[in-house]
């Protein structure tokens, strides 16, 4: 993997499906998801860097209806109009959330797993702070890739990248992720929905799903047994076998209702 990760991957044996869109979670990168490319190479991937990550930490965190405004604006230029697969993790789903409520034209399907959307408090909010204090010190990112169980060879890019990121931009994005709430016309948005939680991620994801089912009950609302927050890296086949699954127009029968 490395920071300059593309973000656009052309298919390998294109059969004219839509293109799939990744948005990746924050303190990482597009980089992210190098793990699902092998089981996408029918379709174009684009793995857009949001504001302030990546390619573009010199950037400041814009907000979130304006970061899903900024990938909107990428995607078109790369994809033309759409309509696209929205995939996202973390800061990354909740991205797409904003991106399906504001730009519902465009967002055909969407899949996010480990988006908050109620207040975060707690443990979490207290953890934060620590975190930003610690920010600039290797031990501490070298501690968290181990925490969210990163394969070995990715380590020391994600401790890169983590010292990278601006304190500030950390900051202001933790802010507004942990203080909540649902996009406004979210409601409004027509297309195929899968919002899913890791079994072993805080309350505050089940929590989340909860809301957003009565907002979207067209939605459907699933937890990954045995995951964590980061569940792309930690098991792999299975997100990967739960991404074909959707793509495919069904839901994979591993997950288990929320």
């Amino acid at each position: 993997m490395t920071q300059h990760f593309p973000e656009a991957h052309d298919a390998s044996s294109p059969i004219g499906h839509r293109p799939i869109v990744l948005l990746h979670g924050g303190n990482v990168a597009n980089w992210m998801w190098e793990p699902q490319l092998p089981a996408l190479t029918d379709r174009l991937v684009l793995t857009p860097h949001l504001p302030g990550f990546g390619a573009r930490t010199a950037e400041p965190w814009p907000g979130l209806a304006a970061a899903a405004d900024d990938a909107a604006a990428r995607i078109r230029s790369l994809a033309g109009d759409g309509p696209v697969d929205v995939v996202g993790l973390s800061l990354g789903g909740v991205v797409a959330l904003h991106l399906a409520a504001r730009h519902p034209e465009l967002a055909a399907s969407v899949l996010t797993s480990g988006a908050a959307v109620e207040r975060v408090g707690g443990v979490a909010r207290a953890t934060s702070g620590i975190q930003l204090a610690l920010w600039d010190k290797r031990w501490f990112w070298k501690g968290q890739a181990v925490a969210f169980g990163l394969p070995a060879d990715s380590h020391e890019l994600y401790v890169e990248h983590g010292l990278s990121v601006r304190r500030e931009t950390a900051r202001a994005m933790l802010a507004e992720v942990y203080a909540g709430g649902v996009p406004e016309h979210l409601a409004d948005y027509r297309g195929r929905m899968l919002l899913v939680a890791g079994e072993k991620e805080p309350a505050v994801m089940r929590r989340s799903l909860e809301t957003l089912q009565r907002v979207q009950p067209r939605a459907h609302t699933r937890i990954a047994p045995g995951m964590h927050h980061v569940w792309s890296v930690e098991d792999t086949e299975h997100w990967n076998a739960m991404l074909r699954a959707w793509l495919a127009g069904e839901l994979h029968e591993w997950l288990v209702p929320a």
